[in-house]
Parts: structure tokens; sequence; C-alpha cells
């Protein structure tokens, strides 16, 4: 395949004694799509355009060189155009603006950086951004569905549950229960002999969540944790909120292979939740600690220090992760 000739070096670039490698940037731009004006600030004419400006303007069987921006936009626009480029070309900074134009009925979005070029000219790169803005427009509105949803839905939760002595946020068992549930878990498996696992759940809160005044956006990650803790627990566990923002699984039965396997599969569930809030996306992560009984440890104490420290050791590795306790050796 033979490859099209290079595009020639416009004569404005020869003028503003620009070096090689700019010539080079420039021809690199073009094959990536980026589309490049250069305009002479006197006359206010584009010297040199990308093609793709030619198609954007309906410029199909004659270039823009020599169109001012008069000739292409509304008033307005132009004028809007104009003030940016003055401003770059006394500056001489480099500049960043969004722009939003008519063309042909329709309204389209774009991002300029422009740039001066010597004492005369000021060349832009154009990002069309259009597509990109309607995508975010539709995800806000997905993402405030989700939030009337997952708000519904609590609140039905909530009205469901009044009165039985659960987390009113979360739906899970209280505090108060945890240290009987455990010690009862403990005097069964001693009985049967057999396992169960012990697992202690942080939420990974961001910095800017730990503030006093983002109490609403931690609610609705807790809010959300313990509808995955509800969906992957079975009647004989038991999921327990401790408090801000620590949470416990007692799996009955379950080795410690088993409880790692279960609580992965509970982290990435987490990873993948939405927990929208005023058009955004929290993200919700959790670390874990899972021990059990008797591998691990042998009495309640044991059992409750030993998954502590792995709870701990998956904080110290950056969180969203599940750390198992270690076995004693000779256990």
């Amino acid at each position: 395949m033979t490859s099209p000739d290079p595009t020639p070096v416009p004569d404005w670039m020869l003028e503003a004694g620009a070096p090689a490698s700019a010539m080079s940037f420039w021809r690199m731009l073009e094959a990536l799509g980026v589309w490049v004006s250069v305009k002479a600030m006197a006359s206010g004419k584009y010297v040199q355009v990308s093609e793709g400006l030619d198609r954007l303007f309906e410029r199909s069987e004659s270039s823009l060189v020599g169109s001012t921006d008069t000739d292409l936009m509304r008033p307005d626009e132009a004028a809007a155009m104009r003030r940016v480029e003055l401003q770059v070309l006394q500056s001489g900074m480099m500049t960043a603006t969004e722009h939003r134009l008519d063309l042909s009925g329709r309204r389209r979005e774009f991002t300029l950086v422009r740039a001066p070029m010597g004492t005369a000219h000021v060349a832009t790169a154009w990002f069309e951004r259009t597509q990109e803005r309607h995508r975010e427009v539709h995800l806000q509105r997905a993402l405030a569905q989700i939030e009337q949803h997952q708000t519904e839905m609590e609140a039905m939760r909530r009205e469901a549950q009044a009165g039985s002595g659960r987390d009113e946020a979360t739906g899970l068992q209280q505090r108060g229960l945890f240290d009987e549930l455990l010690q009862r878990e403990i005097d069964l498996s001693t009985r049967e002999h057999r396992e169960f696992a012990l697992v202690l759940i942080a939420v990974d809160l961001p910095q800017t969540l730990s503030m006093p005044d983002q109490g609403e956006a931690r609610r609705r990650l807790f809010e959300a944790l313990g509808r995955l803790l509800r969906a992957n627990t079975r009647a004989m566990d038991a999921a327990c909120r401790l408090g801000e923002p620590y949470f416990a699984v007692l799996l009955s039965g379950v080795g410690l292979a088993t409880a790692h396997s279960r609580m992965e599969q509970l982290r990435r569930q987490c990873a993948q939740q939405i927990v929208a809030m005023d058009g955004s996306d929290l993200g919700l992560s959790v670390s874990m600690g899972v021990a059990s009984f008797p591998h691990t440890a042998a009495s309640h104490e044991e059992l409750l220090r030993a998954s502590q420290d792995a709870l701990v050791q998956a904080q110290r590795r950056g969180g969203n992760q599940v750390v198992l306790a270690a076995i004693p050796f000779g256990a």
C-alpha cells in the first residue's frame, strides 16, 4: 500500500520560523483526526485548516482558507471566538475554552485549544465534545433514575421492618446482638465439631466522605452494603452492623476457603454496585478480614482479634481486598 504524500508545510509555518518538530506535530494531529486551524489575526482569515473542518462547515468543494468566522458562524459565536484569540495573542499563552456552535440546525459542542504562533497567527486544535456531552446527559439521567429507585426501595424496606429491632439504615442485625450471635455460633460449632467463619468488613471511605457534611453520602453507601449483605447471606448466617463504617458476617458451617470465595464475590459486587447521589456514582469499596473457628482461633476473643488483624492488613494494602487470618503454627 502506497503512503499518501506528506502534508506540505504551510507558508505561515515557514514565515514564523517553526522548527521541524512543530511541523511533524502538525502532521501527527492530522493523522489522529484532530482538526487544526491557523488564523491570521490581522485579517481574521483562516490560512490553514484540516479537511475535517471543511466538512464540519460543509465546504466540500472549497476550503475554509480565506474565510472568517463571520462567514461561518452566528455573530455572537464569531465574536466569542475573536475575543479569546486576541487574549491568546496578547498573553502569549496556550488557552483551552468551550464553544457551542449552531451548525446546520444542530448544536455542536467543542473544546478549542489555542496557542499563539509568532506575533501574527493563532493556531487552534478543535476537539468535538457533542457525543461525549450527550453521553454525560444520558448517564446523569440514568443515575437519577437509579437514585430514585434506591430511595423508594429503602423507604419500603424501612416501613416493612419498623419495630423489628434491626438497624434502620441497613436492615441488618444491630450491634447489641452481635456478641450473643457469635457466642451462640461458637457453642454450636464446638458441640457439633464443625467450622464457621467470622468476617469483619469496613467500607473504604475516601477522605472527602469522612467530613461531617457528607453524612448523607455515607448513609447511601451503608444502605447499599446492607442490601448486598442481605442478598448474599443465607438464613442460617447473620449479618450485623457494628458501627460506622464496620460490619460483621457470621457464616455458619463454612470453612476458611469457602468463606474467602464468598466474600471475594461480595467484594466484586460492591465494586460494581452503582450508588447514585446527586447525579453521580459514589462508588462502593470494602475491605474484609476473614477468620474461622477453630482453625485460626479457638475462643471468642481470639477469633475477633484474628479477623480484626486481617481487616487491618486489607486496609493497609490500599483497601478493596479480602485478607485471610493466619492459621497459627501447630494449630
